[in-house]
């Protein structure tokens, strides 16, 4: 059963199990003014527990006015589809570039395919068309009055090249999606999640100064949940974004394959890790959340892609 937190007026959290794990997808809800927003509401293999957590907060899920989307990712935005037959009415805003992709997933679903391979389904389930009826395209510099707030939509790639965040200035809440790294509760540590196929670090990088320019007070992560010391925590994912593409550059220029490089990649992380207080349930949801396959074949496309003279 996923677990519902408040924590401000007018904003819940939703834990959603994921592959029997707590705290690592979830979603927000905002309420008010008659309208009900959920931002990334996650894979079609949490939406029975997302229905009932709408449920036990004493939302209907067909009142859902709005689904917000940072970017279209499986694990933030893989169950859109199914989950308009629950909520008919509500619109999906999504940054331009990924709105295609909800109409026509196949595309995403290749992509992913070739990441995850036979785990596609036990992980992300169905991945359903959006109707094109149910899409409103946003861009950075728009902005969003949803739900009682005054919503800024900043477009924010690195992560992925269609990624937005919400920042609500008033509030000083920020929904970073993927754009302020991976920090699951109980332990310390800063993940930079580096997915195929359009990781930048370049970009990523410049996207942080737009973060720590906005000042939020608190950064509402997609895995997981609040960070409140946010420009000393953004500096950190720097630090580790550029230091983990180091590890496999120089891996990558002694010749490693793929299979190695991942292995050198885990042999340098573990130590820290464990010294953060990480057991074997933290490495398993902190692999749920950015598996080290996927952030070092993100990391390989990048620098061959990018940065060809390297080699």
């Amino acid at each position: 059963m996923a677990t519902v937190s408040k924590h401000s007026p007018g904003l819940w959290h939703i834990s959603l199990p994921f592959q029997g794990e707590s705290e690592v997808i979830g979603t927000y809800v905002l309420a008010g003014q008659d309208e009900v927003t959920l931002i990334d509401p996650g894979p079609e293999t949490t939406i029975e527990s997302l229905l009932a957590s709408l449920q036990e907060a004493e939302f209907n899920p067909q009142a859902i006015t709005h689904i917000l989307l940072t970017h279209i990712h499986l694990d933030h935005a893989g169950g859109v589809g199914t989950l308009l037959h629950h909520m008919p009415d509500a619109k999906v805003l999504v940054y331009s570039k990924g709105a295609p992709h909800l109409k026509d997933p196949t595309k995403l679903i290749t992509s992913a395919s070739r990441v995850y391979k036979e785990r596609m389904q036990e992980l992300w389930g169905k991945v359903e068309a959006v109707p094109t009826e149910n899409i409103q395209t946003i861009d950075g510099g728009d902005v969003l009055n949803v739900a009682g707030r005054r919503l800024e939509v900043h477009y924010t790639p690195g992560h992925a090249s269609h990624h937005v965040v919400f920042y609500d200035v008033h509030a000083g809440e920020l929904f970073a999606g993927d754009a302020a790294g991976v920090h699951l509760p109980g332990i310390d540590y800063v993940r930079p999640p580096t997915p195929p196929p359009d990781v930048d670090i370049e970009t990523w990088s410049t996207t942080i100064d737009l973060l720590k320019k906005l000042r939020p007070d608190v950064l509402y992560l997609a895995h997981f949940g609040p960070v409140r010391n946010t420009i000393p925590y953004l500096e950190r994912l720097r630090a580790q974004l550029f230091a983990w593409g180091d590890i496999v550059l120089e891996a990558m220029q002694e010749g490693k394959n793929e299979e190695e490089i991942i292995q050198i990649l885990i042999d340098k992380t573990t130590p820290e890790l464990k010294r953060k207080g990480a057991d074997d349930k933290a490495f398993k949801r902190f692999d749920l959340a950015t598996n080290y396959p996927m952030t070092v074949q993100g990391y390989i496309r990048y620098w061959r892609k990018k940065h060809p003279e390297k080699f």
